[in-house]
């Protein structure tokens, strides 16, 4: 079974209250029928860069996003997760802000996850940033896992 590292908006956009504007309300809708249908065909971890980020905030909001992760593992910390995400956070230029996010992508790419489920298209499912990281992990023989929303990720029926 594939596996796929749960990444912080996925449990943000399935707890959060339904927005009625585009295109967050399709994001939401898009992440829960993943969430009821499609997580069952594979196999789901986490973090504790996860864990931290959603525990922030409103503390009920919080509560309900630590909620719905409760049962996802945790993957464990490799002594090379970390220097592997301030090179990332270097080759892709990354705010400051954004250092979490190549936090994320070091997980994934250290536990040679198969995906990287995500709505964060800033910093992690946008394309020409794949490219740049896709070939810095050629190069350096890392696996590199395919990074996309919900709504790209679904086992076709056959």
């Amino acid at each position: 079974m594939e596996t796929v590292y749960i990444e912080s908006t996925i449990p943000s956009y399935l707890t959060a209250r339904h927005g009625t504007r585009e295109p967050m309300a399709s994001h939401q809708q898009f992440t829960k029928d993943w969430w009821n249908h499609e997580r069952v065909h594979f196999r789901l971890y986490s973090s504790i860069a996860v864990r931290a980020e959603i525990s922030k905030g409103d503390a009920t909001a919080s509560a309900k996003r630590l909620k719905v992760m409760a049962d996802i593992p945790e993957l464990e910390i490799l002594p090379g997760i970390q220097p592997l995400a301030e090179s990332i956070v270097q080759l892709l230029q990354l705010p400051p802000k954004a250092a979490l996010d190549a936090t994320h992508l070091a997980f994934a790419i250290a536990h040679r996850m198969d995906y990287l489920l995500t709505w964060n298209c800033t910093h992690l499912a946008n394309a020409s940033l794949q490219k740049t990281l896709f070939e810095y992990c050629s190069y350096h023989h890392l696996h590199m896992p395919v990074i996309c929303p919900p709504e790209l990720l679904t086992k076709p029926q056959l």
